[in-house]
């Protein structure tokens, strides 16, 4: 008989880096216990799993912590290779998607924040910058449904 897997990710529901993850779980099928972080007054087990950053999300497999929303998404893709691809199976697919990931991760996250946590003319600068981006990732996703063009990835 096959040993019942553990899976649990550490997150926040509110979190745009552990929705990514959510996403990848449900697209891959994976039956998962999802435990809520207080991030004010963060649990001994998210400390002990993500003792470098101690920031989630964090997915636990098998009592083994995987840290980095972008990491964990590339980690489930690989460990549930059953399921549809979250990649494409090319390399250079594999590289942009990856790229467009990070600009995400990184540019569309600061944006957002600074368009959250200022005023006046920085929130404005901020706002026209979001927009920019917006419109630099419709440009790449042109008239296809998805990045990886008919299938979600």
């Amino acid at each position: 008989m096959a040993k019942q897997e553990e899976v649990i990710l550490l997150d926040f529901w509110a979190g745009m880096y552990g929705m990514k993850v959510r996403i990848a779980l449900a697209e891959k099928g994976v039956s998962y216990e999802h435990r809520e972080e207080d991030l004010r007054n963060k649990s001994q087990l998210l400390l002990e799993m993500n003792p470098v950053h101690k920031k989630i999300p964090v997915l636990i497999h098998n009592g083994k912590p995987i840290c980095e929303s972008s990491i964990i998404v590339e980690y489930i893709d690989e460990v549930w290779k059953d399921k549809s691809p979250l990649f494409p199976s090319d390399t250079y697919g594999k590289a942009r998607a990856r790229f467009w990931s990070d600009f995400i991760d990184k540019k569309i996250f600061l944006i957002g924040r600074n368009m959250c946590m200022t005023t006046g003319e920085e929130q404005d600068a901020a706002r026209k910058e979001f927009i920019y981006c917006l419109k630099l990732i419709e440009g790449e996703l042109g008239d296809q449904p998805y990045f990886g063009g008919d299938s979600f990835g």
